[in-house]
């Protein structure tokens, strides 16, 4: 029997220039590799962005930046997007809804990351 399955990893960039009006910018690069043995493709997602003080913002949406890569075993897929938040830290955590060739769906779950500048991460 297939078995459907991505792994993601991500990377924070914390963007100064975007930073204003006490609110902070960051940039998070997904990359997505289709670690199992079937094709599948990536069809929408769902972040769940919580800042510091608690407020909890959904995003929900068909693909991702516009595209829904479709994904032979082995390939991957990189894509940078950003977000927002009114505290100068907050976390993230997302789902990712995919489908295989044969129209059998499933999710990727992409663990939740801080969102910081450089120097409150240690």
């Amino acid at each position: 029997m297939a078995h459907p399955e991505f792994r993601c990893t991500v990377r924070l960039q914390y963007l100064p220039e975007q930073s204003q009006d006490g609110h902070h910018a960051f940039a998070y690069t997904i990359h997505i590799t289709n670690s199992g043995d079937i094709a599948a493709q990536l069809i929408a997602r769902h972040w769940v962005i919580t800042d510091a003080s608690g407020h909890v913002e959904e995003v929900r949406g068909l693909a991702v930046v516009g595209k829904q890569p479709l994904l032979a075993p082995g390939q991957s897929f990189e894509y940078t997007s950003w977000t927002r938040i009114p505290t100068a830290q907050g976390t993230m955590r997302g789902t990712f809804f995919c489908m295989t060739e044969q129209a059998h769906p499933f999710e990727v779950e992409v663990p939740e990351f801080m969102l910081a500048q450089p120097q409150q991460l240690h």
